[in-house]
C-alpha cells in the first residue's frame, strides 16, 4: 500500500508533545522495552490507519505501479522460502511503543517464539515505495532494524532500483542489478533484476521450485527422461531395422551373383568340383565379383580361381 500523512497524530511519544519532532532514546535502550509484536495500537483489518514513531499514517489503496509490483514481488520470493520460513504480505508488527505498521512482505520463522509464547518477528522486510515518503520509509527502517529485523529491503518503483538499508550509513544503499540476494531465509539466491521483472521472475520461480524438489517439477522432468529414452529406443530400433535391410538386400546380392557365378562356371567349364562349389558359396560379394570378371578371361577353373 502507499501509505498517506493524515497530518493528525493519534499518539505520540513523550518528546513529541507540545509540536516537537519525536526523540526517540538509544536503540539498546528501547529494545529492552519493546511491546509483543502483536499487540496493536490500531485495528488490522478494520482499519487502514498505521503508526510510525506516534505519526498517523493511513495505508491507501495503491496505485497500479505500486500494486503490480506487490504481485512480483510476492510470486518470485514465495517460492524461495526455505523449509521452516513463511511470507507474509501486509503483516501489521508493532515495531515500538509509538510504532504499529506494515510493510509488504516479510519473511519469519513459522510457528511460536518459546520467548515471548507469540509468533517470531519477521527476519527480512520488503518495502515497495511509489507514493509514499521518503521519511515514513526511512524511519519505518530504522525502526524495524531497532526492534530486531535482521534487513530492510526497499523496491523503489519510480526509479527501477532495489535498495537495502545500512543501519551504518543511514541510509538505503543501491544494489546492482546483476547483484543477488542471499540469505538464509532462502533456498537459493534471489537475482535482483528478478525483483523487477515479471519474465526474471518466472525464470527464477522454476529454478527455485526445482531447487526444492517440487514434485511436479520433478514429474515434468521425469518425463522429459523417459521421452529421451523413449526416442533413444525408437531411434536405435529403425537404425536396426535400416542396417537389416542393408544386410538383407546385400545378402540377396550376394546369392544372386553365387548362382550366376555357378551357371557361367558349368557352361565353360563342365561339372564344378564339390570345394570350389564351397569355395564360392563362402566367398564374398567383393570376391565374387573378382570372380565374375575373371570368368571371361580364364582358360581354366585354377586359373580363375588364382590369387
Amino acid at each position: 500500500m502507499d501509505p498517506k500523512p493524515t497530518g493528525a497524530a493519534l499518539l505520540l511519544a513523550p518528546a513529541a508533545r507540545g509540536g516537537a519532532a519525536a526523540k526517540l532514546p538509544p536503540a539498546e535502550t528501547r529494545r529492552a522495552h519493546f511491546p509483543a509484536v502483536d499487540e496493536h495500537l490500531v485495528v488490522p483489518e478494520v482499519t487502514r490507519d498505521e503508526l510510525i514513531r506516534g505519526r498517523k499514517v493511513v495505508a491507501a489503496p495503491a496505485l497500479e505501479p505500486h500494486a503490480e509490483q506487490q504481485v512480483r514481488l510476492d510470486f518470485l520470493i514465495a517460492p524461495h522460502l526455505r523449509p521452516g520460513y513463511i511470507g507474509a504480505a501486509d503483516l501489521i508488527t508493532r515495531v515500538a511503543e509509538g510504532s504499529d505498521f506494515a510493510t509488504d512482505l516479510s519473511i519469519r520463522r513459522a510457528g511460536t517464539d518459546p520467548a515471548t509464547g507469540r509468533r517470531y518477528l519477521e527476519e527480512l522486510s520488503f518495502e515497495i515505495v511509489n507514493e509514499q515518503s521518503m521519511r515514513d520509509v526511512r524511519e519505518k527502517a530504522e525502526d524495524l532494524l531497532a526492534r530486531g529485523v535482521r534487513r530492510v529491503f526497499a523496491l523503489f518503483v519510480k526509479r527501477d532500483e532495489v535498495a537495502e538499508w545500512s543501519a551504518a550509513e543511514g541510509r538505503f544503499v543501491p544494489l546492482t542489478p546483476d547483484a543477488t540476494l542471499e540469505d538464509p531465509c532462502l533456498v537459493r539466491p534471489v537475482p535482483v533484476r528478478a525483483l523487477l521483472d515479471g519474465a526474471a521472475a518466472e525464470r527464477e520461480v522454476v529454478r527455485a521450485l526445482e531447487r526444492k524438489g517440487n514434485p511436479e517439477i520433478e514429474a515434468i522432468k521425469a518425463r522429459e527422461r523417459q521421452a529421451a529414452l523413449d526416442e533413444g529406443r525408437r531411434a536405435g530400433l529403425d537404425e536396426g531395422r535400416r542396417a537389416g535391410l542393408d544386410e538383407g538386400r546385400r545378402a540377396g546380392l550376394d546369392e544372386g551373383q553365387r548362382a550366376v557365378l555357378l551357371h557361367q562356371l558349368r557352361t565353360r567349364f563342365g561339372d564344378v568340383p564339390e570345394a570350389r562349389r564351397e569355395q564360392i558359396l563362402a566367398a564374398s560379394g567383393e570376391r565374387l565379383a573378382v570372380w565374375a570378371e575373371r570368368i571371361l578371361a580364364a582358360r581354366t577353373l585354377d586359373e580363375l580361381f588364382e590369387g
